[in-house]
C-alpha cells in the first residue's frame, strides 16, 4: 500500500496544528459559529444530534493493520469503544468531545491517516473496487490511480470550494463494485481494441433528492490524461455550478441542465485549451506508483492439509463470505458487520483489534472496507480458512449472509444524524428479527436492502433491490418503499411501489413482497432480476390489498 513520504507527512502535520488552533481559537470564543462550520468541515467534523461526528479518511478502502490498531486506540480513548464504517469505505466516530478532535488528528497523523477532505464542498475521499488487485476479472489494479487521484485533489487549492461535494470512484473490473454510476465521476479503467489501457469517463451521477445514474462523457480517455480531464471536468463545474441552491448544486444538476452533448462540448473546449502537459503522466510517474501495490508473497498452490469441516455453519459461511482470488489456492474472506441485533456497519474495539491480528496472521497485515460497510481479508490461503473461521466466530464476525437479506446497508439515521427524518438502525434490526432464519433467507438468494433515514440517501436507498427511505409526518416515522434499484454494472434507479408505511409495518411489509417474489421468480432468478421481468405492479397489489385488508380486520 502507499506509505507516505516526508511531504505527505508535513502536510498532514502542519494540518492538524492548523486545526488545533482554529479549534482554539473556536471554544475561546474567537471564532463564531459560522466562521468556524467551514473550518471543521475540511477537517471532517460535522455537528449531529447528539455530539460531533468525525469522519476518517480511509483512501480507496485500504488499511494496514497499524492503521486498524490505531483507529481502536482513539475509539477506546476519546469515543465509546465502536466506530461506524460508512458506503464510502470511511470510519465514522460518533461521540467524540470538540475539544478532543485537535488530539485524535494528530494520533492519525503518526499512523499516515486524516481526515481531510472528508466533508465540506471539495474533492472527497476517493472510492474504489473492495476487490482491487486480486479481483479475477479485473483489467489491472485500479488504487495506483486512486492514489495519483488522491494526492492531486488533496488541498488543491483551485478545488477548495466548489458549489457542492465532488465524489470520485475508480474500478477496473466488468463487474462494478464500486458503485462507479452514482458517484460525480466514475472512472472505468479500459482497453481499447489495440490493447491500451486508457479510461472510460462516467459523469454526473448521485443520489440524495434527485438521484441521477452518470453519463459516458468519454468512451476512451489515454492513460495519460487522467488528471488533466478531470480537472477540465472541474473546472467547467466550478465556473457553472449552481451555488444559490444547495439542492441544485451538484454537478448532475449541471450536466442534466445543460445535456450530456453541451456538457461534453464545454469540457473538451476546456481541456483543448489547458496546459495539459503539466498534469500528463508519465509512464514513469504510473510506475512508481504501481511499485507500492505490488503483489504480496503468495505461496506456491498447495492442497488443503485435510478435508474441510463437514459443519453445515462453515460451509454456510465459505459460500457466502468468501470469494474467487485471481491466485489460485487463496480466497478474499468477508468479515460481517451485520450480526443480529448490531448496527450495521458497527465494529467495537476489540473487534478491530481483533481482526488486525487476524489480518497479520491470515491476510499480509491487510484490511479492505467494503461499500455495504463489511470488511475483506483479500489475502487468505485456502487452508487457513477453517482456523480463520473460528477466530471469526469468537468475535462475532463470522455471521454467513454477505449478499443476502440480513446483509443490509444502513446509514446512522435518526439514533445519530440531524438531518434524518427517521431511524434507519431500528428497522434493519426489525427485518433482521422478522427474517432471523438463515435458510429461508438462502432460498431467497441475492437480495440488496439499503436503509437511508432522510432524503440525502446515505444508504443509497434508492438502488437497492428493496430500498427503504424514512420520512416524516406529523412528527411519526413512516418509511416509502422502492423497488428494482442497482448500483452493479446495471445500474438502476428503484420505483416507489405506492404510499409510505408505518414503522411497525416495514418488515411485514418486505414479507409481502418476498412472498409475490417467490411465486413468481424462475429458476436461478435473482429477486432483482424477477422485479425488472414482471415490474412493480404485483408486487404493489399485493402490499397494498394485504395492507388493506389487515386495517379491516382492526377495525
Amino acid at each position: 500500500m502507499y506509505r507516505y513520504d516526508v511531504i505527505d507527512k508535513t502536510l498532514v502535520r502542519e494540518r492538524v496544528a492548523q486545526f488545533r488552533g482554529q479549534t482554539e481559537r473556536f471554544l475561546a470564543g474567537r471564532l463564531t459559529e459560522d466562521e468556524f462550520r467551514p473550518l471543521r468541515l475540511r477537517n471532517g467534523l460535522y455537528i449531529q444530534r447528539h455530539a460531533p461526528m468525525l469522519r476518517i479518511a480511509i483512501p480507496y478502502g485500504l488499511l494496514n493493520t497499524k492503521q486498524l490498531r490505531a483507529l481502536a486506540t482513539i475509539a477506546r480513548k476519546y469515543d465509546r469503544g465502536y466506530g461506524h464504517f460508512t458506503t464510502r469505505q470511511n470510519l465514522q466516530l460518533n461521540w467524540p468531545k470538540l475539544e478532543d478532535v485537535p488530539d485524535i488528528l494528530a494520533d492519525l497523523a503518526e499512523v499516515e491517516m486524516h481526515a481531510m477532505q472528508t466533508s465540506g464542498n471539495c474533492i472527497r475521499n476517493v472510492t474504489s473496487d473492495h476487490l482491487a488487485g486480486v479481483a479475477p476479472d479485473e483489467i489491472t489494479d485500479p488504487r495506483p490511480y486512486c492514489e495519483i487521484i488522491r494526492q492531486w485533489s488533496t488541498l488543491n487549492p483551485e478545488f477548495t470550494y466548489l458549489p457542492r461535494k465532488f465524489k470520485i470512484a475508480v474500478t477496473a473490473s466488468a463487474q462494478d463494485r464500486a458503485a462507479s454510476q452514482v458517484h460525480d465521476v466514475g472512472v472505468h479503467i479500459v482497453r481499447n481494441a489495440a490493447g491500451q489501457t486508457g479510461y472510460e469517463i462516467l459523469v454526473g451521477g448521485g443520489l440524495g433528492r434527485t438521484p441521477i445514474l452518470g453519463q459516458v462523457i468519454r468512451p476512451f480517455l489515454p492513460e495519460e490524461d487522467l488528471l488533466s480531464y478531470l480537472e477540465a471536468i472541474l473546472r467547467v463545474y466550478n465556473l457553472l455550478g449552481r451555488r444559490d441552491n444547495i439542492h441544485k448544486a451538484r454537478i448532475k444538476i449541471l450536466v442534466k441542465a445543460q445535456g450530456i452533448e453541451r456538457f461534453r462540448a464545454m469540457v473538451e473546449e476546456e481541456w483543448l485549451a489547458m496546459d495539459r502537459a503539466a498534469l500528463r503522466l508519465t509512464p514513469a510517474h504510473i510506475r512508481s506508483m504501481q511499485s507500492f501495490f505490488v503483489p504480496p508473497a503468495y505461496e506456491t498452490p498447495q492442497s488443503q492439509t485435510g478435508a474441510p469441516p463437514a459443519d453445515a455453519a462453515y460451509q454456510a459461511w465459505f459460500r457466502y463470505n468468501t470469494k474467487a482470488h485471481r491466485v489460485a489456492g487463496y480466497r478474499a474472506v468477508f468479515i460481517s458487520l451485520k450480526a443480529r441485533g448490531q448496527a450495521p456497519g458497527d465494529a467495537t474495539t476489540e473487534q478491530l483489534e481483533h481482526v488486525a491480528d487476524l489480518a497479520d496472521r491470515y491476510s499480509f497485515g491487510e484490511v479492505r472496507v467494503t461499500h455495504a460497510q463489511n470488511l475483506v481479508l483479500a489475502d487468505v490461503r485456502e487452508r487457513d480458512l477453517p482456523e480463520l473461521w473460528q477466530w471469526l466466530k469468537a468475535s462475532n464476525l463470522a455471521t454467513p449472509n454477505i449478499g443476502t437479506l440480513t446483509d443490509i446497508i444502513c446509514c446512522p439515521g435518526l439514533d445519530f444524524c440531524s438531518l434524518a427524518n427517521a431511524g434507519a438502525i431500528p428497522v434493519a434490526n426489525q427485518i433482521w428479527e422478522r427474517f432471523a432464519d438463515l435458510d429461508y433467507q438462502y432460498d431467497l438468494g441475492e437480495i440488496e436492502i439499503k436503509i437511508s433515514g432522510c432524503m440525502n440517501a446515505c444508504g443509497h436507498h434508492h438502488v437497492g433491490h428493496i430500498g427503504i427511505l424514512g420520512v416524516d409526518k406529523s412528527g411519526e416515522e413512516w418509511y416509502q418503499i422502492t423497488l428494482g434499484g442497482s448500483a452493479n454494472e446495471r445500474a438502476a434507479l428503484g420505483e416507489v411501489i405506492g404510499p409510505s408505511v408505518a414503522k411497525a409495518e416495514v418488515a411485514n411489509t418486505i414479507a409481502r413482497i418476498l412472498d409475490v417474489y417467490v411465486e413468481l421468480r424462475t429458476d436461478e432468478e435473482r429477486f432483482v432480476d424477477t422485479v425488472w421481468r414482471v415490474g412493480i405492479e404485483p408486487f404493489k397489489e399485493r402490499v397494498y390489498a394485504t395492507a388493506g385488508e389487515h386495517r379491516r380486520r382492526r377495525a
